[in-house]
């Protein structure tokens, strides 16, 4: 049975049924996807090295779902032969869960785990062997120094001299997302963006008594609830007729407030990132002002100049480019800070925008899109509002969107209108 949700109205799956589609996913990412990725990035060997507690973020997407740790050192060594064949083997101690998808290739009673990675090696020759270090990349940089002191030792200078970042094969291992994750991740969004229906409303929402606080603490409380997790601290701010800050904290939320949250779970091993607007009515209202409604318009409108520029091979810094230069010609006042997201929240992959840099963002800007990835379509607009003066008011919107051969699919629909709350 899945875990009561009670308002949210996804059901969350039981722990047995996450469990197995966890592990039927990363059966099919190492039979379908790892192979080619390889191949792609003229890679024909893979080093995994972990030692528990302090282990290769790498590690923890490819271990089964019962597997929470290395065990002491642990070390996955992938080898893509002449002929296509992609060897998936482990030098981990024995356990009954890696052996669904891993072949046992260390016995510890006949080698020591560095004899046998220096045999595995010297069997199959390969020419380049990938390690994870990374200047650029911090989830490619896994790889401890003293592992990576150990292995070049163990190796000697003939094969040691094959060794090579493994960089770009690490953001395509995390960025690629498989069609069985495809299908997935929307029923994911979904839960995400039940339980922001639920924070913005009147069952958590009381105009003049409620604080951004509370609805903060609301939501926490809501995802632990659900067995689920948060990946950041989320976040609650609003906007108010004749205060000229755009995100104001700490406070109690009174009628004619736009509210703002930033919300992110953690489900089946995959993250969302989710910013929603709404508003609270006044006693006389019915409906939203018509400037705030052309306003979240406007932000609409550069969503779409956003997701048109993407095409696969273009970088980050080229999206950004052409979206902020299209943005002006149509009046537009915009800001893009757009990023990768899957197994985690701020993911492997091109980052389209910086919060704090509206422009090209030397190294992970450079990277290009690929299809079958997923991201955080995350940007703002600035616009005036009649009503409140000519106020700015600034609309903030983020959906975890896939990119694919189809294009852009946001999933769950986008937020179109404002969340409205009585007051």
């Amino acid at each position: 049975m899945g875990k009561d949700s009670g308002h949210v109205k996804h059901k969350i799956l039981s722990l047995k049924e996450q469990h197995e589609i966890m592990d039927i996913r990363l059966k099919y990412r190492l039979n379908h996807i790892l192979s080619e990725l390889m191949k792609r990035e003229g890679m024909d060997m893979w080093v995994i090295l972990a030692r528990e507690y302090n282990e290769d973020p790498i590690f923890f997407t490819l271990i089964p779902s019962m597997i929470e740790t290395a065990s002491r050192l642990s070390c996955f060594i992938f080898y893509l032969g002449t002929d296509g064949q992609l060897e998936t083997l482990s030098l981990c101690r024995a356990n009954e869960h890696l052996t669904k998808f891993y072949k046992q290739v260390w016995d510890g009673k006949s080698e020591t785990q560095w004899e046998c990675i220096k045999r595995i090696v010297e069997e199959r020759k390969p020419n380049r062997i990938g390690i994870n270090i990374s200047n650029k990349i911090a989830l490619a940089d896994g790889l401890t120094k003293g592992l990576h002191d150990n292995i070049i030792n163990i190796l000697g200078e003939e094969y040691s001299k094959g060794l090579v970042s493994a960089e770009n094969l690490c953001v395509g291992w995390l960025e690629r997302r498989s069609l069985l994750e495809l299908d997935m991740y929307p029923h994911i969004y979904k839960v995400a963006c039940d339980i922001i229906d639920e924070a913005f409303s009147n069952k958590v929402i009381k105009p003049g008594v409620t604080t951004t606080e509370d609805v903060k603490w609301w939501i926490m409380e809501k995802i632990k609830d659900l067995g689920l997790e948060f990946w950041f601290t989320p976040t609650i701010d609003l906007q108010r007729e004749g205060v000229e800050d755009k995100r104001i904290i700490n406070t109690v939320i009174l009628q004619g407030d736009i509210l703002h949250c930033d919300v992110g779970i953690t489900y089946m091993g995959l993250c969302t990132d989710t910013q929603r607007i709404a508003y609270v009515l006044k006693p006389e209202e019915t409906d939203v002002p018509i400037g705030l409604k052309a306003a979240l318009k406007v932000c609409n409108q550069f969503q779409d100049i956003v997701t048109e520029n993407f095409v696969s091979g273009c970088t980050g810094n080229e999206i950004i480019d052409v979206s902020l230069a299209e943005a002006k010609v149509q009046n537009i006042k915009a800001m893009l800070y757009t990023h990768p997201i899957g197994y985690h929240g701020h993911g492997a992959g091109p980052i389209i925008g910086l919060w704090d840099n509206q422009g090209r963002v030397p190294g992970r800007g450079d990277y290009p899109i690929y299809f079958d990835t997923c991201y955080a379509l995350e940007l703002n607009t600035t616009s005036s509002i009649p009503e409140w003066g000519n106020q700015e008011v600034c609309i903030f919107l983020e959906e975890t969107v896939a990119f694919t051969k189809e294009g852009v699919n946001y999933m769950k629909g986008r937020q179109m209108e404002f969340i409205t709350i009585k007051g």
